[in-house]
């Protein structure tokens, strides 16, 4: 995906401090490819549910690329099978 709405950003920027995150850096564009692959290959509600799992790895350490990367691997396994 090479385009989403312009108040996605500014929504993660006023969502962050709120939730506790003094940095609002958000890999949009990677969680919304992960969330629309994972909800096309897997089933629909399962994207939500990644983009959690992928917030709880990020938070204990692993970064959104290599999560991002994980998932999309599970996916083209379960996809060739």
């Amino acid at each position: 995906m090479t385009a989403y709405p312009p108040g996605l950003d500014r929504w993660a920027q006023e969502l962050a401090p709120a939730l506790g995150r003094n940095e609002a850096e958000v890999p949009t564009a990677l969680l919304l490819d992960v969330t629309r692959d994972v909800a096309h290959s897997i089933l629909r509600p399962a994207g939500p549910i990644t983009t959690y799992l992928i917030g709880l790895a990020v938070a204990n350490g692993m970064s959104a690329e290599d999560a991002a990367a994980r998932v999309h691997e599970l996916v083209e396994k379960r996809s060739a099978e």
